[in-house]
């Protein structure tokens, strides 16, 4: 049980590593401007594409995981889209 859940462990490192990239890049630059919310929003956002991912992935054939990884990847990319700036609809903006 616990050898089948270390993925999870390494879902949450992923995430706290890539929200250490704007968090340092701020540091350095006044471009790059994140509120608390917007390391929730993105943290919640990340960890949960992985989770879900993981759930999914577990139930279905194994031949198609690349097709769920993309369309999990293209999701994630066109959430991430529209809350930066909202190129389809105004949740950015």
């Amino acid at each position: 049980m616990i050898m089948c859940n270390k993925i999870y462990l390494w879902i949450t490192f992923a995430t706290g590593f890539l929200l250490l990239i704007p968090l340092l890049t701020m540091q350095f630059s006044s471009e790059v401007n994140w509120s608390l919310g917007d390391f929730v929003v993105m943290g919640t956002l990340i960890f949960g594409t992985g989770s879900f991912f993981v759930l999914i992935a577990r139930k279905i054939n194994k031949k198609y995981r690349i097709a769920l990884g993309i369309v999990f990847t293209l999701a994630f990319l066109w959430v991430w889209a529209e809350l930066a700036v909202g190129v389809f609809t105004n949740l950015g903006s």
